[in-house]
């Protein structure tokens, strides 16, 4: 059978767009965007026949967010959410060939994080009322999947989205569900271009667990604070209106508002003070998004995709998440006894890097740039900077360690800190405007370089 060897191929592992680059015509940037690094996850059907099969209405109906359950056996082997959809017939040839009738699986779909599980499937068929006929694959929209998600696997948390059940009665949400909440927001647009009102309100929200505070506030803290953002990196001439994002991030299924009753209208601000309103991160967002790692993703995704053209150090600055503007860190006075860098007490504080370590990178490489092999001439000898990866002190807290340092040219140290380059799980250079590779990263045989430390890069870059 096909199915296995395409699931195995084209999902479980994974393709590699630059393997089918030649392929992918109008879909590739689209499709770089949605797998900047990793595997793309890609799964298709064939044209349907007849027009009103049932496979014909699942496919015409597909949706970005519907989750598909792959079926074998009578059984839900999987499932995953859609990322994005794409009709490319000459992409289809290439990953999974022709059949028997000359066909191929040309309505892709691309495939977020993929669960595989062993559970029988006729409850699922029952409950969402189909008879046995879609075969490989089954397909629940997103309004439905809170509903039937949990019979085929128990441990899936339940669907972003307005209407999930409340928080406290179903399953926590996850890394992955976040993340897709994050990338699929709902805006609003103005000449075409989305509002910004809701990706600046969860960054102040982001901030504020940064510096540990509360992710609950009270409507009137929150328009004063966030009015004052809408107004200044908002949309030019677009409205401030905070009790926007206020009342309709509900949606996005990360964010909750206590002390008001459900209604359609968006309430007045009037109305949010009399009823003491408060609002702020879902308590299990907030719990994913309190974690380094998960914070940086989370910054670099919602500058990238929604404020491309905004300041990111001012806006990130005015937010209290400074730091996250580059790959380089500040540190307070002291130190966290965890191997990460400290400060020297004086008259002004510095950091107190391994001087060692930064000799033996340059000495290793001979002063050669990494990234493209340049030696700066001196009048004497060569420079070369040691160049952090994931960065030092706060809010990084990178380690200053050989694993975390690369030998770079000033230009190169400049742009890989400023976010203009990022490093690929294959080691190619990539310009993070585009994707296009630069070039090829330059290692040494005694150089090993941790990926956990790229990863954390590419995320501060919004290639997650």
């Amino acid at each position: 059978m096909r199915g296995p060897k395409h699931f195995d191929h084209s999902v479980r592992k994974g393709i590699r767009l630059t393997d089918y680059e030649r392929f992918l015509g109008a879909d590739a940037r689209a499709l770089k965007e949605l797998f900047p690094a990793g595997p793309a996850r890609l799964w298709g059907a064939t044209p349907p026949a007849p027009k009103k099969s049932e496979k014909a209405t699942a496919v015409a109906g597909r949706r970005v967010g519907d989750e598909v359950l792959f079926y074998a056996d009578r059984k839900f082997v999987a499932r995953a959410r859609i990322l994005g959809l794409f009709h490319n017939q000459a992409l289809a040839e290439a990953i999974w060939g022709v059949d028997e009738k000359q066909c191929t699986w040309e309505h892709i779909m691309a495939l977020g994080d993929v669960v595989e599980f062993d559970v029988p499937a006729q409850p699922l068929f029952e409950g969402l009322g189909l008879g046995d006929v879609l075969r490989s694959l089954t397909l629940v929209s997103a309004e439905n999947r809170a509903r039937f998600l949990h019979l085929v696997d128990p441990s899936a948390p339940v669907s972003p989205g307005r209407n999930a059940p409340s928080p406290g009665r179903g399953t926590a949400l996850r890394r992955d569900d976040v993340f897709h909440a994050l990338s699929s927001l709902k805006t609003h647009t103005k000449d075409r271009r989305p509002s910004r009102h809701k990706p600046i309100t969860l960054l102040w929200a982001i901030g504020r667990l940064a510096v540990e505070q509360d992710r609950m506030v009270e409507w009137q803290t929150f328009h004063d604070e966030v009015g004052p953002l809408l107004r200044d990196f908002g949309l030019p001439e677009s409205r401030v209106t905070p009790e926007y994002p206020f009342w309709h991030l509900r949606s996005s299924g990360l964010w909750d508002v206590q002390g008001m009753e459900d209604q359609n209208a968006t309430p007045t601000p009037s109305e949010l003070t009399a009823a003491r309103a408060s609002a702020g991160l879902h308590k299990d967002a907030a719990k994913v998004l309190r974690r380094s790692l998960a914070r940086a993703d989370a910054v670099g995704l919602i500058c990238s995709k929604y404020l491309g053209d905004v300041d990111r150090e001012e806006v990130l600055e005015r937010v209290g998440l400074a730091g996250y503007a580059s790959a380089s860190g500040e540190l307070p006075d002291g130190g966290r006894g965890d191997g990460t860098v400290r400060r020297r007490s004086g008259t002004s504080t510095q950091l107190d890097r391994d001087s060692r370590l930064v000799e033996k990178i340059k000495v290793m490489y001979e002063h050669a740039c990494q990234v493209c092999g340049s030696r700066v001439e001196t009048r004497y000898s060569h420079y070369s900077e040691a160049a952090h990866i994931r960065g030092l002190g706060r809010p990084h807290n990178g380690p200053d360690q050989l694993s975390n340092l690369l030998c770079l040219c000033p230009n190169h140290h400049v742009e890989f800190d400023r976010l203009a380059i990022y490093i690929d799980e294959d080691w190619a250079v990539r310009r993070n405007a585009t994707g296009a590779v630069d070039y090829q990263l330059k290692r040494h045989a005694d150089h090993v370089i941790e990926q956990k430390y790229l990863r954390y890069h590419r995320g501060l870059c919004g290639r997650l």
